[in-house]
């Protein structure tokens, strides 16, 4: 829309024409309070906390109901408004328990805010408060109603952004309170995003209530360690006797691509590094065959000289690596390169949840032809075909609704089964279970492919219409069947993709080469390009995948196994007996099935007690920042700088921390201290000295993985001041083939999440209580 000119406390500003007035305020840094506006959701105009003078207009408006017009002339602050608001303020305060010294809101509350700037030194109500117990609406969410102020936040986020309609309104008038679906229980899908929509402190959290204060704890922005949707979190940590304990999960600053939205494993889910069955000692078998704790330079020593000696004795091809999905990109990076430089060997794999081996083969030559999570809520037309988002990818969603509901987005799902997100959508194709290999020749015009099938041509023909589209699909698409289906979609312009896995770095695990035939970036080791210079001793045969190792194993053909933050024994349902001739390392939090099969388990960090970055399923590249501390644990990134150093390794080369042999600034100029930063540099380079560098910094070898993976290298400033940086790897040729086999898609619901769903009280406490099903009425 054209903009309107419009002049605001004496300043000509413009804004575009229909503009809500508070939103115009805000965008030129014009604060005006407001406890009932909430962006995205609905007009309540119910505190009447916003209102401001309009000149022309016969008495005060609320600024969060009113467009902007042009030549409209506005008052933000005057002793008039001010009154208007202070009164508003001892009419919320009359009920209002004055107990902000024990309030979990207590210095994040905007009443108590606005009661500093507004409000009276006294109250003109001498009658008794009318007191209510506090309530527990689930084992994440408390109520206690005399803090409520009626804003109705927690009522339209429910209902008009989650679209579960758990929340309402009982009552009317001075006795109206807000009420659960459940009369005294919450039925729902516990997101919790009512709790950080509430103004003040009627609704807190479980794991945060009564058990500490916002300025005791360091808040951390980082990646969700759940799904692949990679959404921000800010994690409040404090401080205790074995290092930091996570006690808040949210996302109140909006600032992720996410926007405002967590479920409840990326709110609550947390608790699982908090658990008291961490491993906090390397556990290393006896000679009785008996895991016993042992010390950290015992257990390295004895990991490195049996590896180096399997090596040296049997070859490194009698060596297999399993890695992880929920390792950062520089963790997954530095476990190929230790396998294919100092194991020599190719026999390394993960658990693949989706094809983006395929993928990338599909789209060799095609630039701007995948999708980001942002993007979901801003493409105009979203095709998703099969998975259950609601459940899988919660984050998703929130963003095809968010689409639907503010931007006017059509939204068309072809599924096998009824999913909650059907009621956004456009059209709905309902397919046969083994219907998926049709929809693609039907909707490239073979009308044989279905036969039956209600609504099919109307669907396509929709789909045909549309200039701008955006196809979802996850695990229902693999090998053959996806490069048909992105071939489909590359012969209409402006079509872009968005493939689905789990976990939150299995996109990045696969894009770091966790792979036996390919190097990261997709490149074939038959053909390895720039990496055969910078991996010596890399071979170029294909090794063994995660199966054929474990069959290997069996047969008595794999001499080790090392494996990082992975359970393969549970995953591939492996005989336990297979590995009994084979030495098997263990890097975990836990002690999981193949950690009770291993010679050596060492207890490794958190997620959330790393640093690195993630890249989520949808290709969008994101900073890990390390948020808590746990005694006795160490990052798979150390783990392996460690022990490839006690096998002889050359460390510099393994991980590049530095470009003259590891001669480093250790205090000879006091250069940058005494902000003489360019001189400081200069000097540096003339003696051939580097700042202080240390190969257990995983930022020591992103530079490597800038440079050598494609699209890996763009826009650094911009990861580096926490924004997420979308990956696009454009491949030359396509990838070598890869096992459509090896795919494991595992379909987590909302309150599991593999071994860290298992080992979190909380999401277990969810999943005994989950029977939601959604409201009949859609948020439409």
């Amino acid at each position: 829309m054209a903009d309107v000119t419009l002049t605001i406390d004496g300043r000509r500003l413009a804004a575009p024409a229909g503009t809500l007035l508070i939103d115009a305020c805000r965008k030129n840094g014009i604060e005006i309070p407001a406890f009932c506006y909430y962006p995205g959701l609905s007009l309540q105009a119910a505190c009447r906390m916003c209102v401001v003078r309009i000149e022309k207009m016969p008495k005060l408006a609320t600024a969060c109901t009113t467009t902007v017009a042009e030549g409209m002339i506005v008052t933000t602050e005057s002793p008039e408004i001010a009154q208007a608001r202070k009164a508003t303020i001892e009419l919320l305060l009359g009920n209002h328990p004055l107990d902000c010294p024990v309030c979990d809101a207590g210095g994040e509350c905007e009443l108590q805010d606005m009661t500093f700037k507004y409000g009276a030194g006294d109250s003109k109500y001498i009658e008794v408060k009318q007191h209510r117990e506090e309530q527990q609406w689930s084992p994440v969410v408390y109520f206690d109603r005399p803090r409520c102020i009626l804003c109705y936040r927690c009522v339209r986020m429910c209902g008009e952004g989650m679209d579960v309609w758990a929340l309402g309104i009982q009552n009317r008038g001075a006795a109206s309170v807000i009420a659960p679906n459940g009369q005294d229980h919450l039925d729902c899908e516990q997101c919790g995003a009512c709790i950080d929509v509430c103004p003040v402190g009627a609704l807190t959290s479980d794991t945060y209530r009564y058990k500490t204060r916002p300025w005791e704890m360091n808040h951390v922005a980082t990646v969700c360690e759940h799904c692949g949707d990679g959404c921000k979190t800010t994690l409040g940590v404090r401080r205790d006797n074995e290092g930091s304990v996570i006690v808040r999960g949210d996302n109140r600053d909006k600032s992720g691509i996410n926007g405002d939205f967590l479920c409840a494993k990326g709110r609550f889910g947390f608790d699982s590094a908090n658990s008291d069955a961490r491993l906090t000692k390397p556990l290393v078998r006896d000679s009785n065959g008996i895991l016993q704790p042992a010390t950290w330079e015992y257990a390295i020593d004895f990991v490195a000289k049996k590896l180096k000696d399997v090596r040296d004795s049997k070859g490194g091809s009698t060596i297999g690596v399993i890695g992880s999905t929920r390792a950062t990109n520089e963790e997954s990076y530095l476990l190929q390169k230790f396998a294919r430089t100092v194991l020599l060997t190719n026999n390394i794999d993960h658990h693949r949840t989706a094809d983006y081996v395929s993928l990338m083969r599909a789209l060799a030559g095609t630039k701007g032809k995948t999708a980001g999570l942002a993007d979901a809520v801003t493409m105009p037309a979203v095709l998703l075909i099969g998975g259950d988002p609601t459940n899988e990818h919660p984050a998703l969603a929130w963003q095809l609704r968010s689409n639907v509901r503010l931007n006017r987005g059509r939204l068309y799902i072809a599924n096998h089964r009824s999913i909650k997100l059907r009621r956004q959508a456009q059209q709905v194709l309902t397919l046969p279970e083994d219907g998926y290999t049709s929809l693609i020749s039907y909707l490239g015009g073979e009308d044989a492919a279905f036969t039956g099938v209600a609504g099919a041509a109307e669907f396509r023909e929709a789909l045909q219409k549309e200039e701008n589209l955006l196809i979802i699909f996850g695990a229902e698409y693999r090998g053959k069947d996806l490069e048909a289906l992105v071939k489909l979609g590359l012969s209409h312009e402006g079509t872009r993709f968005a493939l689905l896995g789990n976990y939150a770095n299995s996109r990045g695990a696969s894009d770091m080469g966790l792979y036996p035939d390919l190097l990261p970036g997709y490149v074939s080791v038959a053909r390895p390009g720039a990496f055969a210079a910078e991996y010596t001793g890399l071979k170029q045969e294909p090794g063994l995948d995660a199966v054929a190792m474990l069959d290997a194993a069996g047969r008595g053909e794999l001499a080790a196994l090392f494996v990082s933050s992975e359970d393969p024994v549970t995953l591939f349902g492996a005989d336990r007996i297979a590995l009994k001739n084979t030495f098997v390392v263990v890097q975990d939090e836990f002690l999981t099935a193949t950690g009770t099969l291993a010679d050596v388990v060492l207890p490794t960090a958190d997620f959330y007690e790393k640093a690195g970055t993630a890249t989520n399923t949808y290709g969008d590249l994101q900073q890990v920042r390390k948020a808590a501390d746990k005694a006795g644990v160490r990052t798979d990134f150390e783990l392996l700088v460690r022990i490839a150093d006690r096998m002889g390794a050359e460390i510099g080369k393994l991980v590049p921390f530095s470009k003259t042999a590891g001669k480093a600034d250790l205090g000879q100029t006091r250069g940058v201290q005494s902000g003489e930063a360019d001189r400081h540099a200069v000097w540096l380079e003339s003696k051939g000295i580097e700042l202080k560098v240390s190969p257990l910094n995983p930022s020591a070898i992103f530079d490597e993985i800038a440079r050598l993976v494609p699209g890996y290298g763009k826009d650094q400033l911009n990861l580096l001041m926490g924004n997420p940086v979308h990956t696009e790897i454009v491949l030359e040729s396509g990838a070598s083939t890869s096992r459509a086999d090896l795919l494991l898609p595992v379909h987590e619901t909302l309150f599991s999440s593999g071994t860290l769903g298992q080992y979190s009280e909380k999401l277990s406490e969810l999943r005994e209580l989950a029977n939601y099903e959604p409201a009949e009425t859609a948020a439409d």
